[in-house]
């Protein structure tokens, strides 16, 4: 049996090749973008490992220090360990008293975002005071950081004298903790190697 060929016009051939071209250049296209697509898929992958792979160190804040600074009196270095009870009070501020706080400590491992400081006082149980200071983002470094907070002044008066619980806090964004402190000081009328 044999086939038939009908001879085409050079119209027609010209339109076969125009859609031959425009099927090798989809066919191309489809090539490249799958091509794209893998390399778009391992650069994720290899992100994704790199922000959260199990390979990322934690950071550490390495000797944290809180220091109560008054003028005219030596700087209070709290550091953990300590054991702090009612009835062995760390410290005893002067009512009516200047002082500021101050931390200071050094970053390893890697950096932290969103530090964050958290000081809560409480009087009898009743919150007198919470403060909440963003320190900000620190890099790994060998020397310490140091951050003042502004001078504050110490209550004064018959109800401000006594035994107060304060809980300080050191956390970053992601709700990581640093530093957490539970201490009793006293306010008093004068400081304690003072005679009234």
């Amino acid at each position: 049996m044999s086939a038939i060929v009908e001879p085409m016009s050079p119209k027609k051939a010209l339109i076969m090749e125009t859609m031959m071209d425009e099927n090798d250049q989809q066919d191309k296209m489809k090539i490249q973008d799958d091509e794209s697509l893998r390399e778009e898929q391992l650069l994720e992958s290899n992100l994704g490992s790199s922000e959260g792979g199990e390979n990322e160190l934690e950071p550490v804040l390495q000797e944290p220090k809180l220091y109560i600074i008054c003028p005219g009196r030596s700087d209070l270095v709290l550091c953990e360990p300590f054991i702090s009870t009612p009835k062995d009070c760390l410290f005893t501020l002067k009512e009516a008293s200047k002082y500021k706080l101050k931390f200071s400590f050094i970053v390893s491992n890697n950096g932290v975002s969103g530090l964050k400081y958290i000081n809560t006082t409480w009087k009898s149980g009743v919150r007198v005071d919470k403060t909440q200071v963003m320190l900000g983002n620190f890099e790994p470094r060998k020397d310490p950081y140091v951050y003042e907070l502004e001078e504050d002044v110490t209550p004064s008066g018959v109800f401000a004298r006594g035994v107060y619980t304060t809980r300080t806090q050191v956390i970053d964004e992601k709700e990581r903790s640093y530093m957490d402190i539970k201490y009793y000081f006293d306010i008093q009328k004068q400081w304690p190697n003072q005679i009234s």
